[in-house]
């Protein structure tokens, strides 16, 4: 061998060496660490227990539970409320004979006077006249109040001639004036001039105030009229 090729087979021996030494080395460095001990083992023997006597019979099911029914809640009834007692009305002392005329004298002294009712007084039931005049709605049993109305309407009129009726509707207030706006032809004569003279009659009664302020025991404050113009009774 020549003294040229010594050097290179020894640097070849030492690289081999490190190479492998240094894979050892990383092959120690890298290896896990070893496991932890494991815990000691415990041996434990079981023994089971003495079988029991076998019983003949039926398997049964287990009882239900006894449910107890709600108990019922008496009702609470009010206590009866105390009536409240009637009051008892004081009895009136009796006026003595005296004093009862000495007030019957001063309510006589008091009470104003009914007026005078226009037409008089009853005239002996109804008559044909009477029958012209209709209170529709209102009972008026009246017969000498409503022959004045007759009469008034009449002598307003005038006497005439001819089979013409007409019906003419208005209002007598308590005080006897009639209203004006309830005035109006109900029935038409048919005949113009004839119905004019039948509203001409009656607006001048009420102008004129005659019929008079109803009757005292006439509990309505007004007095619907329909009268009838007809030949039979004005003559």
């Amino acid at each position: 061998m020549s003294a040229a090729a010594a050097p290179r087979l020894t640097s070849g021996i030492v690289a081999s060496v490190l190479l492998h030494g240094g894979l050892i080395a990383a092959f120690i460095l890298l290896r896990p660490p070893p496991a932890p001990p494991a815990p000691p083992m415990i041996r434990i023997h079981m023994v089971a227990g003495p079988a029991g006597e076998r019983q003949i019979g039926v398997v049964q099911d287990a009882a239900p539970p006894v449910v107890e029914p709600p108990k019922p809640v008496a009702a609470t009834t009010p206590p009866p409320q105390p009536k409240a007692a009637k009051p008892v009305a004081k009895p009136k002392p009796k006026p003595t004979p005296k004093a009862a005329t000495q007030t019957a004298t001063k309510a006589s002294e008091t009470k104003p006077q009914p007026q005078p009712t226009a037409g008089g007084g009853p005239t002996g039931g109804k008559g044909s006249a009477i029958a012209n005049v209709d209170t529709p709605g209102i009972e008026f049993d009246y017969p000498g109040y409503t022959n004045n109305i007759v009469s008034q309407l009449i002598r307003f009129f005038g006497n005439f001639t001819g089979s013409l009726e007409a019906e003419v509707r208005f209002t007598i207030r308590r005080d006897g004036s009639v209203d004006p706006n309830t005035i109006h032809i109900v029935t038409s004569s048919g005949n113009y001039t004839f119905d004019q003279r039948a509203l001409g009659a009656v607006e001048a009664a009420a102008n004129a105030k005659v019929f008079g302020t109803l009757p005292g025991g006439f509990r309505e404050d007004i007095l619907p009229v329909t009268f009838r113009f007809s030949p039979r009774i004005i003559r």
